[in-house]
């Protein structure tokens, strides 16, 4: 199990009764559409997850995926939702718009993916409720003061252009300052 950690900002806490008690607004909002949805045919997402799945898709986002799916939350995850072939884009876009929450796990190759940049982007473009996890990463390295994602960054601005990284950017900066959870992987320093 992962070393869990929230962050608000600059400040940090190791326990988690204030983490439960800091994020009870927005899971009450979620409980509160979930009784919505459960009325209606559950076409909507309750939670949209946003991550690299080279870094975490075989551990941490199964585990977090399956503990929201088994407590009866609507999870949208591409690799479940989306089937080879269909059209990504618009599927993506309409999950996100419909999604109660959006959480987005920052791992260590997560810039290297356009997808997950991309994703990011339109979350906040819809101004979604995010909640950002460190997930074996600081928030320092997603405001961009590490050099973690500096090289993926650069890469993709050589290909795509500098507006659209620097749109990337900035939204990264801004996701990091929200409040979220730092977790680590254990034994690693």
């Amino acid at each position: 199990m992962a070393k869990r950690k929230y962050v608000d900002g600059p400040a940090m806490s190791t326990d988690n009764s204030d983490v439960e008690s800091s994020l009870e607004p927005e899971f009450k909002v979620l409980l509160i559409n979930r009784g919505d949805a459960e009325s209606s045919p559950r076409a909507e997402y309750e939670v949209f997850l946003n991550f690299r799945g080279l870094d975490t898709c075989l551990n941490f986002i199964d585990c977090l995926y399956h503990a929201m799916d088994g407590a009866g939350i609507r999870v949208f995850r591409d690799d479940e939702e989306i089937r080879k072939g269909e059209a990504i884009e618009g599927k993506l876009e309409r999950a996100i718009k419909i999604s109660t929450i959006c959480i987005s796990i920052f791992s260590k190759n997560y810039t290297s993916s356009v997808w997950c940049l991309r994703e990011l982007a339109y979350m906040m473009d819809c101004k979604a409720m995010i909640l950002p996890i460190f997930f074996d990463v600081e928030p320092r390295d997603v405001k961009l003061k590490s050099e973690l994602y500096q090289d993926a960054l650069q890469k993709h601005e050589e290909k795509l252009g500098c507006e659209v990284v620097q749109r990337w950017k900035d939204t990264l900066k801004q996701v990091a300052h929200m409040k979220g959870w730092i977790s680590k992987i254990p034994g690693k320093v």
